[in-house]
């Protein structure tokens, strides 16, 4: 690897092609047909100058056809980069641009200094406001940073919490310096909408900001290297939320689409389609920190449609959603039946992903051992001297931290095992799988940690496992959930509870037989006819 790729990768750049950076552009209303001279354009991170050096090009077609001097452009363009070379770089080529544009050498090696700075973004003393922030933050996780800065980015932008990527700190600083009306056009990746540190960065932007476009581009070659980011182009306003687009895209989606999309948005279409995308408006955007949808534009309408119309799995509190024990050193607790010489009180049957694995419910061979009573208790070790024996030959517990740090719990596992649970009926999913597929345990077994339970007082499990089988329920967990390389999803609890349903009352007796039968059957589609029966969907709508 080369020494500047070495350095392009410690600094979290990734260099955006051309014709994305005229369609951000374009997005955000920096056309030399307007009249730029009014305007302030922030570039936060300018790198080779990829969207620097194009708004800039716009900002002198504008001041030509207007007549506007260059002395005063002094406020227009504002560049900021980490690294000196890049803005010295940038500096050079921008005083050959209004050289070439007319320029003296004195104007324009003046405007070039005032326009491009060398700092740091999330740390610089920058004066003023902006109509337009736009660009490709760098992509450094906060786990990456020197100490001191990360404590120091951490204590001035609130939004970075957990292990958040360096850019949301830039998403939540761009934001702070738009004026009214002004927007901000980042391609990012789009994991803050989705992930757990992200949900500052959502709370803020739907507490003063508005979605505009989101336009998905995971597929597209965006970038002059490939990169496995997951990128996005995503405008936010500084005003009140209005309608707002989403555009699906796929790795036929170029330049000439582009332009076609670009009119979408900024359009009133409620939805629109070309070679390798598809577009959809929304009457507005989702009021809330918590997960973002993505994917299929089509979807995303109708999952809106459905979490206004119909409550979430958990919301009549007599549904819960779990995941099963973690011990801390499987190796030691997890044990085949046949294997182990413990006292039958400290065994507990548990139920592993292998045993679920073909959507059916294997007869489970393995048992716990567990340190918790009947009634969620820790018992004590001496009282039970196999259970002992076996548990503290094995090295990783007796040094695990929770052991160092309280000796006499050293046979504890991470997680207690909640009362009742093992004798419950319970829908199991597998944390990792291709499709949503709920297996139902009839009581019995301990769900092993990376498996995920439903347990209901409400709910015919066979009936609610029909539900939860069909491609309305799954497209809940494909749009909010984070989906893995090879179109793997994850079956969290997190994205489990974004499931809208209607309530079982609601139900006749020849649809919940439906969904009986469908789940019994491992039927798919039965399972999808009736839910969307039962969602008040047309048919075909999934």
């Amino acid at each position: 690897m080369s020494s500047a790729v070495l350095e392009a990768v410690e600094y979290g750049e990734v260099f955006t092609r051309r014709w994305v950076v005229e369609t951000m552009l374009d997005l955000v209303g920096y056309s030399a047909e307007r009249n730029l001279t009014t305007m302030r354009l922030i570039e936060p991170s300018i790198g080779s100058g990829a969207f620097l050096l194009p708004a800039v090009e716009r900002l002198l077609r504008s001041a030509k056809t207007r007549g506007v001097p260059f002395r005063e452009l002094s406020n227009c363009i504002l560049g900021i980069d980490l690294q000196p070379q890049h803005a010295e770089h940038c500096r050079i080529a921008i005083a050959d641009m209004l050289s070439s544009a007319g320029a003296t050498s004195v104007e324009a090696v003046e405007l070039a200094a005032l326009w491009v700075q060398s700092g740091d973004f999330l740390l610089a003393d920058i004066r003023g406001q902006a109509d337009v922030v736009i660009g490709n933050p760098p992509y450094i996780r906060s786990d990456d940073l020197d100490n001191e800065v990360e404590a120091e980015y951490r204590s001035r932008w609130k939004t970075m919490r957990g292990r958040a990527d360096i850019y949301v700190g830039f998403y939540e600083r761009s934001l702070g310096l738009l004026k009214q009306d002004g927007r901000l056009a980042f391609i990012c990746a789009d994991r803050w909408m989705r992930n757990a540190y992200g949900k500052r960065l959502r709370g803020l932007v739907v507490s003063g900001y508005a979605v505009e476009t989101v336009w998905q581009l995971h597929d597209v070659d965006a970038f002059e290297s490939e990169v496995s980011a997951y990128p996005a182009i995503t405008v936010l306003r500084n005003s009140r939320q209005g309608a707002a687009t989403i555009v699906d895209t796929t790795a036929d989606f170029g330049a000439e689409e582009a332009d076609r999309a670009v009119r979408f948005a900024l359009g009133t279409e409620a939805e629109a389609s070309g070679n390798g995308w598809t577009g959809a408006r929304l009457s507005s955007w989702f009021e809330t920190a918590d997960f973002w949808p993505a994917g299929s534009p089509h979807t995303i309408k109708i999952l809106e449609d459905l979490a206004e119309r119909f409550p979430t799995l958990e919301a009549d509190g007599n549904t819960r959603i779990g995941i099963g024990v973690a011990t801390g050193a499987d190796k030691a607790y997890i044990h085949s039946t046949t294997d182990v010489d413990v006292e039958p009180a400290r065994l507990l049957p548990i139920v592993m992903a292998d045993d679920i694995r073909q959507g059916y419910l294997r007869p489970p061979a393995k048992v716990m051992l567990n340190p918790w009573d009947e009634h969620g208790r820790l018992v004590d070790a001496e009282d039970y001297p196999r259970f002992t024996a076996t548990l503290s030959s094995h090295e990783a517990v007796m040094s695990r931290f929770v052991a160092r740090k309280n000796p006499a719990t050293w046979h504890r596992t991470i997680d207690k095992v909640l009362p009742g649970l093992a004798e419950r009926p319970k829908l199991l999913l597998q944390d990792m799988k291709a499709q949503i597929t709920p297996v139902l345990e009839p009581g019995g077994y301990y769900p092993h940690h990376n498996l995920y339970y439903i347990v209901s007082d409400r709910w015919d499990l066979e009936v609610l496992g029909g539900l939860l089988l069909s491609r309305v329920a799954e497209a809940f967990i494909s749009s909010y959930g984070v989906k893995m390389r090879g179109g793997t999803l994850r079956f969290q609890a997190q994205y489990l509870r974004k499931i809208a349903v209607p309530s079982p009352e609601s139900l006749t007796v020849e649809l919940a037989e439906r969904f009986k039968t469908a789940f019994r059957e491992k039927d798919r589609d039965a399972a999808t006819t009736a839910a969307e029966e039962a969602y008040g969907l047309p048919c075909g709508t999934i």
